[in-house]
């Protein structure tokens, strides 16, 4: 599937599941795209579905005990200052599993747009609004650029004896990070002002047709938002 379509139909999967009300149809599109996540590469793929799942399960522990729903008590807990007391109800658990849902789904469409889409055609095949679309595109891709400078780097460290373990061992990375990903937008910014990025008279490379895949994936992502708003 190409990248515009494919990137579509993620996006309507996200809206989807923000909008429904009903925790199956949001754990079966978590689920469907976990499934999808796990095409990429091992050693990419642990970074967006640790971190996901890790927020999306925050989400489900601390929601009930800051909120004050319900009248189903589970348990009771002691009075905090400012917070109150520490309970938990049904209604509080519900809420907080459905909430926990739809942030593992957005996360996940997100890990699966920065996996496996190839974001240089899904900009090239922009037609309007391109400033914005490169802008879009060019902060998605921090974070898989930053993965690969920092696994550059622990295999240069590791050509050289230095094995980068725990927790303070990755920390150290940030600095030479951060400073590469400075040289790189330099670097990009005068590439585009080289190729002309902006002026009048622009070309474009050829890009191939659309598949009949390509437009059931369009259709399908235009149904989805208009079947979870009608329902």
């Amino acid at each position: 599937m190409s990248p515009v379509p494919a990137a579509a139909l993620l996006a309507s999967l996200a809206a989807v599941a923000l909008i429904a009300d009903r925790g199956w149809v949001v754990a079966l599109i978590a689920g469907g795209l976990f499934v999808v996540c796990l095409a990429a590469p091992r050693s990419r793929r642990w970074l967006y579905i640790s971190g996901t799942l890790i927020s999306a399960l925050s989400v489900f522990v601390i929601s009930p005990l800051v909120s004050h729903t319900g009248t189903h008590v589970i348990w009771e807990g002691p009075h905090i200052p400012v917070i109150g007391y520490l309970d938990v109800t049904s209604e509080e658990i519900a809420a907080a599993g459905i909430q926990a849902l739809r942030l593992a789904a957005v996360g996940l469409a997100f890990a699966v747009y920065a996996l496996l889409l190839d974001l240089d055609r899904l900009l090239q095949a922009a037609s309007f609004a391109r400033r914005s679309v490169l802008a879009v595109g060019l902060a998605t891709r921090i974070v898989p650029t930053l993965e690969r400078d920092a696994a550059g780097f622990v295999e240069a460290l590791r050509g050289r004896g230095v094995a980068v373990e725990g927790i303070r061992g990755r920390a150290r990375l940030l600095s030479p990070v951060l400073s590469g990903s400075l040289e790189r937008a330099l670097t990009l910014a005068e590439a585009m002002e080289t190729r002309g990025f902006g002026r009048a008279g622009r070309t474009r490379a050829p890009r191939p047709p659309w598949t009949r895949m390509d437009r059931l994936g369009l259709a399908a992502a235009v149904l989805l938002v208009v079947g979870a708003l009608w329902l």
